[in-house]
């Protein structure tokens, strides 16, 4: 039962199995008793199919470096995640993205020369294994359960909405509409020391007013603004995350670290 190759893991994996019916027909599936993987993490990856649900709970921003993509904003400083309290629960209901829904499963290419994906999970999750609980993986003649298909048509759709997210990056790279991304936030009882956040990305509105009419128009029909919109609303909620880090002590540093791992300036 050898484990993919390791090269670059997403976020949250530590190890990627590929499953077959053969290493892996006894196998099932628990749920997690709580969300402490995410619980350290203040930035979450978003396909744009989630902005308007996501936009609701959450600072939507993009990240810094070559080839930025849509996060949801958990926690204003690295290591911190508001929704989240030390036991690994959620405080309250909020929306989930769909990157950590898919969590441990993923579908992976187990080749650099193949363009063939693998339903794959990460055994260190300790969810996936030969449990006696659970629901199965593969039946008693080896072929995927209603529950295996399920995950395999989820990641798949995440896939499908991934490669919609990378077409609408595409759009605001085209028409130049990202800026690099700053905003200072005071305290009441200590208003002449902002703490100043950056190393993120966000798209400029003024930039978005100067577009032509006919940009606007193709803009417009391709779903483009609207999802420009849900980003830019969703920027007032950054002074609630960071509230929320006050109330529950969780106090940030002057300067956010970049969700993209470069150095902030």
């Amino acid at each position: 039962m050898a484990s993919a190759p390791q090269m670059n893991l997403p976020l949250f994996y530590k190890d990627l199995l590929p499953l077959n019916s053969r290493d892996h027909k006894a196998w099932k599936s628990r749920t997690f008793d709580n969300a402490a993987f995410i619980g350290e993490t203040h930035a979450v990856p978003l396909t744009i199919d989630e902005f308007v649900d996501a936009q609701r709970v959450f600072p939507i921003v993009f990240t810094a470096g070559d080839n930025p993509l849509p996060i949801a904003l958990m926690g204003m400083n690295e290591g911190v995640n508001v929704f989240i309290d030390d036991e690994g629960k959620f405080i309250e209901q909020v929306y989930i993205p769909a990157y950590a829904r898919r969590y441990p499963f993923i579908l992976a290419r187990l080749r650099e020369d193949s363009e063939e994906m693998s339903l794959c999970v990460d055994p260190s999750a300790d969810v996936v294994g030969d449990y006696k609980d659970g629901q199965e993986l593969f039946d008693g003649e080896g072929q995927p359960t209603d529950y295996t298909k399920s995950v395999l048509d989820f990641c798949e759709k995440f896939e499908q909405s991934g490669q919609r997210t990378k077409a609408f990056m595409e759009q605001l790279e085209k028409h130049e509409l990202l800026m690099d991304g700053e905003i200072a936030i005071t305290q009441n009882d200590d208003p002449e020391k902002p703490f100043v956040y950056r190393g993120f990305r966000m798209v400029d509105e003024k930039k978005v007013a100067g577009l032509s009419d006919e940009q606007i128009v193709e803009l417009n029909k391709s779903g483009v603004l609207v999802l420009i919109h849900a980003h830019l609303f969703s920027l007032n909620l950054m002074r609630n995350i960071f509230a929320r880090q006050v109330q529950q002590g969780k106090m940030p540093q002057p300067v956010m670290q970049p969700p993209s791992g470069q150095k902030a300036n």
